[in-house]
């Protein structure tokens, strides 16, 4: 676990390396090592100092999350972090020079031990990444991290890397004090760290001088008046004080730094021991970490497929969506045809991955002749047989069964055998659409979200005659363009289009209920959804839900949709000829010089009721309802395992990630006050809340997704 070297001048290099785990993580057994050997390292007789790097590419990942989940009260995470506190004290005191040799990504516990180190020399990797990423877990820094790194830069400094997680590349890290100095390459980085522990005489942190002072003002200084209230209110207007995490770190700081530093360890673990234990750092655990890892790591894989990597891929249609399936593939290396029904239509998609590599290059993230590389594997065309020789080909034209019957038809026509067909359809049933397909087996659903470059999630859709090869080989594409994945079964919507479109159908029925369309919008965000929901159908286009509910009115009649929100979304796009944010108007305008606004005229088509102004009701309506189609999709075996449900309603729709996910949420709202809000909502607004029978019975037996017998 740690490597042990002393060399001629008697200094000891201890080099982490676990074999446990693909990467270094810390957890107790890990810190008891470390204290062993840095004991064993005291021992040697004429010790000049310590080295602490590591023996992987990377220096360290943070701390071993199973080891959280080990922790069941507050006592539990006292005694854990006490003891990290320990050793770290005894080490920074020791009076030996300790020097962390940087030599790759540094995050979490790992830069916390570093912090504890009394130089800090970084490898000069612009892929290494330093930081404090704890808060994006629901938690803080727990080993001195909220401690340490204020006393070394100022708070004000700090405050953004531990209140918003952010990484620093080596430079970054330089600049803002994060490290001592770069090194070029490995052994320059050693021998940087050897020439200082000789030069060094007195070892020793700047917090443990009587006459320290706080870099850039102490707390209690005209800028710390300043800095912590504005703090306070920016985080309230940010969070809507879902999150405790951030606020924890803010009073973590504020105290800790009033105090000698053994007494603000005392205080940092108080905050940490809360917020461990409590259900939002649980939930966000399970999903945000364990859960997306899960996915990543291809566990809904087939056993039995051999791994195939796609070389070429054809992308039928070169609108927003077809062009950003276009710039990931070929970012990925990936042979790239992009076809549509005219050589204008098909450049303009290529130049969309010029615009976006355009601005990488502005900012120095990308080199001139990558781009060139990335360029030169999109080729666009207009002919139809030109996704010859493509492992793989995704369908993205619009959401009409005609077209997309024909572009199947041409591409199986010159298709090898084994090539797979999935469509990007954001509705329709894959097992509909296979039936124009010669080969059912091949044919698959791979759904994107727009924009396809930022956003991470892919959903794969299992038709009835989906083949375990066609899902393989989609899971190893997905792998190759870095995005996360999760599977489901066939059904209309699927699950994220399908509960997606409750949050906006919501939001519409509380505007034609009376509820005035700024407390719809705000109640969504105070919810914890990224905007509202008004806002939300604009973006998509209403021009584009009419069409998916015209579409379901065809294939299954008038009772397949909500009659109101088919009736509205009529008015805006046939009537007022409002689409949306792309003709300028829908429910918002859009200046062409300004920011958006509510349309003043709303309320002609949705009057107002001076006694719906509850914005808990609206929250409650917008979060309930969307809960409510995930757990019909579980019944329904559309979702099969709770661990996509809660990754996909985060990665895919931004359902409030501090509640670990829709199916998460049953145990942040706790089972009980979640089904008497059920009731109550039922009474209130109608049977679309009644729960469904799978709830019912697992409330029965005092069960949720996540736990039994609560």
């Amino acid at each position: 676990m740690i490597d042990y070297n002393i060399d001629q001048n008697k200094i000891v290099t201890l080099s982490i390396n676990r074999t446990d785990t693909p990467m270094n993580v810390g957890d107790i057994p890990f810190t008891l090592e470390l204290e062993k050997k840095f004991n064993q390292a005291l021992g040697e007789k004429d010790l000049k100092g310590i080295i602490l790097t590591s023996s992987k590419k990377e220096f360290m990942a943070g701390a071993d999350l199973s080891m959280l989940q080990t922790i069941k009260n507050v006592d539990d995470s006292v005694k854990l972090t006490s003891e990290i506190h320990r050793f770290l004290r005894k080490m920074e005191t020791s009076k030996i020079p300790v020097v962390a040799a940087i030599n790759g990504t540094c995050l979490g516990m790992g830069y916390e031990i570093v912090l504890a180190c009394h130089h800090r020399i970084m490898l000069n990797d612009s892929k290494a990444q330093i930081g404090l990423p704890e808060v994006g877990l629901g938690l803080l820094p727990g080993g001195g991290g909220t401690q340490r790194l204020p006393r070394l830069i100022g708070f004000e400094k700090a405050l953004p890397y531990l209140l918003q997680g952010t990484k620093a590349s080596p430079d970054k890290a330089l600049k803002d004090g994060l490290v001592s100095e770069l090194a070029n390459d490995l052994d320059q980085l050693l021998s940087k760290a050897r020439t200082w522990i000789l030069a060094c005489t007195t070892p020793a942190q700047p917090w443990d001088n009587p006459k320290f002072k706080v870099p850039g003002g102490d707390v209690q200084s005209p800028r710390g008046y300043q800095v912590f209230p504005a703090s306070t209110a920016m985080l309230t207007e940010k969070t809507y004080n879902n999150y405790p995490a951030p606020a924890a770190i803010l009073s973590c700081v504020y105290e800790g730094l009033q105090v000698p530093l053994d007494r603000a360890l005392e205080i940092e673990s108080k905050y940490f021991a809360s917020l461990v234990t409590g259900k939002v750092a649980k939930g966000m655990i399970r999903t945000l970490f364990f859960g997306i890892n899960q996915c990543n790591k291809g566990i809904a894989r087939p056993q039995g497929v051999t791994p195939k990597k796609v070389t070429k891929v054809g992308i039928l249609g070169a609108g927003m969506m077809g062009a950003g399936i276009a710039y990931v593939s070929a970012k990925a290396g990936i042979q790239v045809i992009l076809k549509d029904v005219s050589v204008e239509v098909a450049e303009k998609g290529k130049n969309y991955s010029e615009k976006i590599l355009a601005k990488d290059l502005a900012r120095g993230y990308i080199t001139e002749s990558k781009v060139k590389e990335i360029l030169s594997l999109i080729t666009p065309t207009v002919d139809p047989t030109a996704v010859k020789g493509c492992d793989l080909v995704i369908e993205a034209v619009i959401e009409d069964r005609a077209i997309k019957a024909r572009v199947t038809h041409e591409s199986e026509a010159v298709l090898a055998p084994d090539a797979i067909f999935a469509s990007n359809t954001s509705t329709l049933p894959i097992t509909s659409l296979a039936l124009e397909s010669k080969r059912p087996a091949n044919f698959i659903g791979l759904h994107f979200f727009s924009p396809v470059e930022k956003m991470p999630l892919i959903e794969i859709i299992m038709g009835e005659k989906s083949s375990k090869e066609a899902l393989s080989l989609c899971l190893d594409y997905t792998a190759q363009i870095k995005k996360t994945p999760i599977v489901v079964n066939d059904g209309r919507g699927f699950f994220t289009s399908r509960v997606f479109t409750t949050y906006i159908e919501e939001g519409l029925s509380c505007l034609r209920d009376g509820f005035a369309p700024a407390i719809i919008e705000n109640a969504g965000k105070m919810a914890g959804m990224p905007v509202g929901p008004l806002a939300v159908a604009d973006e998509v286009g209403l021009d584009l839900i009419y069409h998916i509910l015209n579409q379901t009115v065809q294939d299954l009649g008038t009772k397949a949709v909500d009659q109101g929100l088919f009736k509205d979304v009529t008015t805006f796009v046939k009537d007022l000829k409002r689409l949306g944010r792309k003709s300028g108007g829908g429910l918002y305008q859009y200046p062409a010089d300004g920011k958006k606004f509510l349309w003043p005229e709303l309320a002609k088509y949705f009057p107002l009721d001076a006694k719906k102004t509850d914005v808990q009701v609206v929250m409650k309506r917008l979060l309930y309802r969307q809960v409510l189609e995930t757990i019909k999709c579980m019944q329904e075996k559309i979702l099969t395992s709770d661990r996509d449900g809660d990754v996909g309603s985060i990665l895919g729709l931004g359902f409030a990630p501090f509640t670990g996910g829709m199916l998460s949420f049953l145990d942040y709202e706790g089972l009980d006050t979640f089904m008497k809000n059920c009731v109550s909502l039922q009474k209130d607004w109608g049977p679309r809340f009644t729960p469904p029978k799978l709830l019912s019975d697992m409330a029965s037996r005092g069960e949720t997704f996540h736990g039994k017998n609560l």
